[in-house]
């Protein structure tokens, strides 16, 4: 379980006097912290002044803190300067619940009722929810997904692949030995994340009764099955940028992020759509994917009208968070997906029926911080055979297990 960091006691008298003057101060301003840098930053410091635009009694004080969860921790150590409002990863949820750092969103749903789980993406709202008690409100879906290049699909006959729109590892290993020099069928970008995808394709799960599962026969064969790809030599070589190999026309597939499309729209001559990740079985397919949760940490000096205010902000975001599609990110709100407008943006695949809706999984497993280090860490030298397989698995199972033992930070 996540403790609170233990700082010494000047570098925690420090970073209050740094971060107080941005909460709690201002008894008309909600203060709102993410981890949201670059353009998704700008997408939601415009969804915000959107909302300041409406006039409300709270306006909102967007600011972004890339090292967030660090500040945060020295923020609740204290209890003083803990923002109004905060964007946490789903994974944070249970370890935050549990050591009392999240209020309720017991009031503000009572004040909206429009705010409730059928008008949100099921696993997006699922995500918040402890023991029947509902502590966030969903911004997004953010997925691993499956970028193809149309021309080279053309140029080696496999449009086939999409047909059904699960792409396997045996029609990707049917290319073997047909690929020009330099052309690779699929690049290794979020690998992890990958193999957290197959896990679920191959019936298996990453904790057994509430234990972590790291060390077993169907990490094992997630990771040989990947594994055959690249002994093929269809996977882009070890070391080398996969990504960037995709956008210079040189890979079939590149499994990166639903918040890659805007950046691979930029490309010049770059002729691409959208799938799911590959699967090791025709029969299932997933997409490992996290979410972007509103969330009150606990503060004792958040007022009941800035809660409502807080609630104002939030019904407003699920009636207007468009803008949140234009950084890639599949919205939460069922109201936005299902309008028009939401239909002429790439990620709107993923939500096109209840299949596609369903191969969204987020994994809420409590531990699933250490898990994804752990495979993160160790995954591209599995897949590439550069360590032994029983060897590091049991080394990734150990890893999980002490970490869970001393109770240190995991992954984002």
């Amino acid at each position: 379980m996540k403790k609170k960091l233990a700082l010494p006691l000047a570098l925690v008298f420090l970073a209050v006097a740094v971060l107080s003057g941005c909460s709690g101060e201002d008894k008309n301003t909600i203060t709102f912290w993410t981890p949201l840098t670059g353009e998704d930053g700008a997408y939601m410091n415009q969804l915000v002044e959107n909302y300041n635009a409406t006039n409300p009694e709270f306006k909102v004080k967007h600011i972004v803190t890339a090292d967030m969860y660090t500040k945060l921790s020295t923020v609740l150590n204290t209890g003083k300067g803990v923002p109004d409002l905060a964007i946490i990863h789903a994974d944070r949820v249970p370890g935050y619940v549990e050591q009392g750092l999240l209020e309720e969103m017991t009031t503000i749903l009572a004040a909206q009722p429009e705010i409730k789980e059928e008008n949100y993406l099921p696993q997006a709202w699922a995500t918040g929810t402890v023991d029947g008690t509902q502590y966030t409100v969903p911004l997004d879906i953010h997925s691993n997904v499956m970028y193809y290049n149309k021309d080279l699909l053309a140029k080696y006959g496999a449009e086939s692949f999409l047909d059904d729109n699960v792409v396997t590892i045996d029609e990707m290993l049917s290319l073997k030995g047909k690929l020009e020099t330099g052309h690779y069928v699929v690049n290794d970008a979020l690998i992890g994340w990958v193999i957290l995808a197959q896990i679920q394709n191959l019936g298996g799960d990453i904790q057994e009764n509430g234990k972590p599962a790291v060390n077993t026969p169907v990490m094992k064969q997630a990771f040989e099955e990947i594994k055959k790809v690249a002994d093929a030599g269809l996977m882009t070589p070890f070391g080398e940028d996969g990504f960037l190999q995709f956008q210079s026309g040189n890979v079939l597939f590149s499994t990166d992020g639903t918040w890659s499309s805007t950046a691979h729209a930029s490309v010049e001559g770059l002729n691409f759509g959208v799938t799911n990740v590959y699967s090791a079985t025709p029969e299932k397919y997933t997409n490992r994917a996290s979410s972007h949760l509103f969330a009150m940490l606990t503060n004792k000096d958040r007022s009941d009208e800035k809660e409502a205010g807080i609630g104002n902000f939030l019904e407003f975001i699920r009636q207007n968070s468009l803008e949140w599609a234009k950084a890639g990110q599949i919205v939460a709100s069922k109201e936005v997906i299902e309008s028009p407008e939401y239909k002429e943006y790439m990620q709107s695949f993923f939500t096109s029926n209840e299949e596609q809706i369903k191969s969204l999984y987020i994994y809420t497993y409590e531990h699933y911080p250490y898990i994804q280090e752990a495979i993160d860490q160790n995954a591209a030298d599995l897949v590439r055979g550069n360590v032994d397989m029983d060897e590091t698995l049991a080394k990734m199972q150990k890893q999980v297990e002490d970490k869970i033992a001393q109770g240190s930070s995991g992954a984002q």
